[in-house]
């Protein structure tokens, strides 16, 4: 293995062992399912981490159920591996857009990136968002082909796509000569996550990289990353990047230390927001080592640590010398563009399901929205015109419905409104959010497809033609993409691929229709019955089946029309004495489409809303009377006329 860079010595007392490779930050970053994850597990499987008799779980970095349930990393995390001397920090950071805010932490910490390109797909939105975070740094990047060994796989056109990226961005923000060049010449390294295997050499489409370990990435990664240039003679400054918990040590604040030394036991000047400086004892001071924690007596410049003993610290905040404070800027991240309102559960069926939820008033839905403002920076929790109700902003639908799925498997129960678009004036003009989206159709649906977004005020930037599919990229309100992902898979029938990326504000483009179809709604409160949903069949697709409770006002179903129509879900067949030809036939129900939280949040109305339980996820109207409904209807028609 290559060794020609700068030896790292770090004093006795450290706890760290670090040979003559030194010392590499570097975050991994990607679009979603590009290989990242599972890149890590083959990094830690070849340095010996696991051991030989420990049986390993595939993406062992995804460690919340959720983001092993949904196949996505959500949170950033930090791994630490020891390969031939050389200790790797490495940041895996998340591929969707709508947790932007872990990639802008991730990279905060680092050196250098590795930017991994799937062989077959290429470069998508969400390669860009993460490459121009990446270029903002002026961090230095390693490209990595993953997947050469997929059949469809086209390695080369991948890396010139790849470039031609660079180059656009690069223009796009100004770079200097330098740094273009540095660009131009980026390292590639091509690999198969799954099998554990990387080499420089360019291999067939479709076969595996010629050297049977991950030997050229680490060198690569030796070579490219410059090693920590924090002085460590400096007085100390250390930058909380993330944010832990421990049943034993409670809040664990996990820094990179930008300069100086941190010790355990010392007394440190804790820089909040606002100016404000409190002098604070750090009680344990802990390093990674592949999963683990343990405890260390001092860390370095350069170094990533957690540190224990500060109860209310916060990311941003800085740990410096008491002797000369100096704070570090605050971590900045892109600005919201989707709001939904959450409160309290105000239907008749709050806290009585089966699994009912432990956690109902508004004083426990706003501790734990305020709980979450701590660890999450990329989100807002704003006050609205009833004291029950929270307007809480982030990136996009994913990221809050993640938070409201969350809360769910917490006790909570509440209820969550329509997803809507975070606003802004810009000179004296209303202007909205777009987004830059990317689709993969299979060449029949084309034509559904661009109508589909044409409908949402999709304007089309390009169409690449291929053997059997057809890409398209668009520039789209982010108004038009709610609720569009579901319709976009019916339409193609589960075998488009979309994703999409935040594109800045433009100009409100005017009214857009996001739902063809109206709702089916319950008129009375009782037990669905299957003579009723027998009966109803042909007026739509229902959400429910038999023997589910229902209440008035509540969503049971789309309609095959624009209207809403109010149904009697809960009839019972009228029983009478008097003896047929033909005995009662046994009937079959076609089975209902049950929605999910994402799904719910999408199918709502301006007039609907999401109630979340424990147990549950319901759609109901805001306004569950019937005729305040229609008087509010009355009103929006005559306003309007």
């Amino acid at each position: 293995m290559s060794t020609a860079t700068t030896t790292f010595a770090a004093p006795a007392d450290s706890g760290v062992t670090r040979g003559q490779g030194g010392l590499r930050n570097v975050a991994i970053v990607a679009h979603v399912d590009h290989g990242k994850t599972t890149l890590v597990d083959a990094m830690l499987r070849a340095s010996g981490a696991f051991g030989e008799r420990v049986a390993v779980v595939d993406r062992v970095m995804d460690s919340g159920d959720l983001e092993r349930e949904k196949g996505i990393t959500i949170l950033a995390k930090h791994t630490a591996i020891d390969w031939h001397g050389m200790t790797l920090n490495v940041v895996d950071t998340p591929g969707h857009a709508d947790f932007g805010g872990e990639v802008e932490r991730g990279l905060s910490m680092v050196d250098g990136v590795v930017l991994l390109v799937d062989a077959s797909e290429g470069p998508l939105p969400q390669t860009r968002f993460v490459l121009r975070k990446t270029l903002i740094a002026g961090l230095p990047v390693v490209l990595v082909v993953n997947k050469t060994d997929r059949p469809d796989a086209r390695c080369e056109e991948v890396v010139d796509e790849s470039l031609e990226l660079l180059l656009e961005l690069a223009d796009e923000l100004e770079l200097d000569e330098t740094m273009t060049s540095r660009l131009l010449d980026l390292p590639v390294v091509y690999a198969s996550g799954r099998a554990g295997r990387a080499s420089r050499n360019r291999p067939a489409d479709g076969e595996l990289p010629d050297e049977p370990g991950l030997e050229s990435l680490f060198d690569v990664i030796s070579e490219t990353v410059p090693p920590p240039a924090d002085d460590a003679d400096a007085p100390l400054q250390a930058h909380v990047t993330n944010l832990d918990a421990s049943s034993f040590l409670g809040r664990i604040a996990l820094c990179r230390v930008r300069a100086g030394v941190i010790r355990r036991g010392q007394q440190v000047a804790w820089m909040q927001d606002g100016g404000k400086v409190n002098r604070v004892k750090i009680t344990e001071l802990l390093r990674t080592e592949a999963l683990t924690r343990v405890p260390t007596d001092a860390a370095y410049a350069g170094d990533l640590v957690a540190v224990a003993g500060i109860p209310d610290v916060t990311i941003g905040d800085t740990l410096a010398d008491p002797e000369n404070p100096v704070a570090l800027p605050r971590i900045h991240v892109d600005e919201p563009a989707i709001s939904v309102t959450i409160g309290i559960n105000t239907s008749p069926l709050v806290g009585r399901d089966p699994r009912p939820g432990t956690k109902l008033t508004a004083r426990q839905v706003k501790g734990r929205l305020d709980s979450e403002l701590i660890g999450n920076v990329s989100l807002r929790v704003l006050p609205t015109e009833r004291p029950d109700a929270w307007e809480v902003q982030g990136r996009g639908e994913l990221a809050l419905a993640i938070l409201v799925e969350t809360m769910r498997r917490e006790g909570f129960e509440m209820t969550v409104g329509k997803p809507e678009v975070v606003t802004q004036m810009i000179d004296g003009k209303l202007h909205e959010p777009f987004e830059q989206l990317s689709a993969d159709v299979p060449t029949e649906h084309l034509g559904a497809v661009t109508q589909l977004l044409a409908g949402r005020k999709g304007e089309m930037s390009q169409m690449v033609h291929g053997e059997s599919r057809v890409r398209l990229d668009y520039r789209v309100p982010s108004r038009g993409l709610i609720g569009f992902r579901t319709e976009f898979l019916t339409i193609t029938r589960g075998a488009g691929i979309v994703s999409h990326v935040f594109d800045g504000y433009g100009p409100w483009v005017g009214e857009i229709n996001n739902r063809l179809r109206g709702s089916l709604i319950a008129d009375r409160t009782g037990p669905v019955t299957g003579y009723a949903v027998e009966q109803l069949a042909d007026r739509g697709v229902l959400f429910i089946g038999p023997g589910t409770q229902v209440y008035a006002g509540m969503v049971i179903g789309e309609y095959t029309r624009a209207e809403d129509l109010e149904v009697n879900i809960v009839r019972e067949k009228k029983l009478t004495n008097m003896r047929k030809s033909t005995s009662d036939e046994l009937v079959k129900l076609t089975p209902p489409t049950v929605l999910n939280l994402e799904q719910s949040l999408e199918f709502c109305a301006n007039d609907e809303c999401v109630e979340v339980t424990p147990e549950s996820v319901r759609i109901r109207k805001v306004e569950l009377d019937s005729h305040l409904r229609g008087r509010q209807r009355s009103r929006a028609k005559a306003a309007a006329g």
